[in-house]
């Protein structure tokens, strides 16, 4: 049966249940990447009972919400109500999971949707530059791909590959959250057929951090197009939300770009007036998770921009913090958690992947932040960032003195 966890019932007028469903995207296969997008995406188009346009009307004519979600690591289905609707509503979360119509003409629709949000995405350098990264970086790994897919794999998806994912889809691991209590009555006892408790496995390799077996040239990678920026993404993948280094690196993110006292803000905004924008990409994973800086400069300010953020590097992987910097970006980093336990959405959303990743709802990502010294935080940052993957986008010239300063800086 599906895992059950339920929160203790507050002065909310309002329901939520998420389901979040093992493997997401990374159970896409070669040459089908977005497949597991497509599948998410059609399951809202229609069930028994209730075919596509009927299926949204029930939902509107109660105010709800309902959203699905592919991740890299699995799948995110919510549904949203007030109180006195919920118990009408939530048997469609049985419904679509377990008797979607999938039909023909509803996939022809998301195919073609999907298509055209890739080609937006297209137009956006953050995208182009982060899409080239992290496939540099994470090779032929599940996190190497977009969760939304290719246009050209998308292309050759067909109905009939859809119907055969779903046959996988309903084998998954699944793990439900609610504050409603009611779904815990025996009416409401959803999910009851059998589902496998194998750990989620992907379709590919384990994530290794193999650095020491890439040069600095396979660590490379430039997008040349006429523009009046350049974007700049510096990093690597480092380790899973399980691991003890994980905390280390949080902080460390935080002391980078936590704020208006941050050292991103402080170097490249406040002191240089250089970037349009800076900043940390470091969201938890399963497996390793990415850590890297990106910021966006003025062509004429891209050289300058480049060399400061070669020394911060550098000086990342020589120097410790001092314990009044680590002190700030202890109380900041616990701050941005306190915020983000704000809404129940969002204290949900990291409970039920928690529970996914066999890590408990009671995980705690700042257990023993108070143990975490500068010298912690050196020792993590020299095993993963020592020998960081750089990815850059903009005005060929540019970017080839850009790339002359990388060779001889890392």
């Amino acid at each position: 049966m599906i895992q059950k966890y339920f929160q203790k019932k507050d002065r909310r007028n309002f329901s939520i249940a998420m389901i979040w469903i093992n493997g997401g995207s990374s159970m896409d296969v070669e040459n089908k990447k977005g497949i597991n997008q497509i599948l998410c995406s059609l399951l809202s188009r229609g069930c028994k009972d209730f075919e596509n346009l009927a299926f949204s009307e029930y939902l509107d004519s109660h105010g709800a919400e309902l959203n699905l979600e592919t991740l890299e690591d699995g799948t995110l289905i919510s549904l949203k109500s007030l109180d006195e609707y919920f118990y009408k509503l939530f048997p469609l979360l049985d419904l679509i999971i377990n008797k979607p119509s999938l039909p023909y003409r509803q996939f022809q629709n998301v195919k073609k949707s999907s298509i055209n949000t890739l080609k937006k995405d297209k137009e956006n350098p953050f995208n182009i530059t982060f899409e080239k990264w992290r496939k540099i970086v994470y090779l032929k790994h599940s996190y190497a791909y977009n969760s939304s897919g290719y246009e050209e794999d998308i292309s050759k998806i067909t109905h009939d590959d859809v119907l055969s994912e779903y046959e996988n889809f309903k084998n998954r691991n699944k793990y439900l959250i609610s504050n409603n209590l009611i779904i815990k009555s025996k009416s409401f006892d959803l999910f009851s057929h059998n589902i496998s408790k194998n750990k989620f496995i992907s379709n590919h390799v384990d994530c290794q951090n193999n650095d020491q077996d890439r040069n600095i040239f396979n660590r490379y990678v430039s997008t040349h197009k006429k523009s009046n920026q350049i974007i700049l993404m510096l990093g690597n993948q480092t380790c899973p939300i399980s691991s003890h280094e994980y905390l280390p690196l949080k902080i460390l993110e935080s002391h980078l770009s936590y704020g208006m006292s941050s050292v991103l803000f402080k170097l490249f905004r406040e002191k240089n007036g250089l970037t349009y924008e800076v900043g940390v990409h470091n969201p938890f994973r399963i497996q390793n998770s990415p850590f890297l800086i990106y910021l966006s400069v003025s062509n004429k300010n891209a050289l300058l921009a480049f060399e400061i953020l070669s020394e911060l590097w550098r000086k990342l992987l020589s120097s410790l913090i001092v314990d009044k910097e680590i002190f700030l970006a202890k109380i900041k980093l616990e701050s941005s958690t306190l915020i983000s336990n704000q809404t129940l959405d969002e204290i949900f959303q990291r409970k039920i992947r928690f529970i996914g990743y066999d890590l408990g709802q009671d995980f705690n990502v700042l257990s023993g932040i108070s143990d975490i010294n500068s010298e912690d935080i050196l020792k993590v940052t020299r095993k993963y960032l020592s020998k960081p993957f750089l990815s850059i986008y903009g005005e060929r010239k540019i970017c080839e003195e850009i790339k002359k300063l990388w060779i001889k800086d890392f």
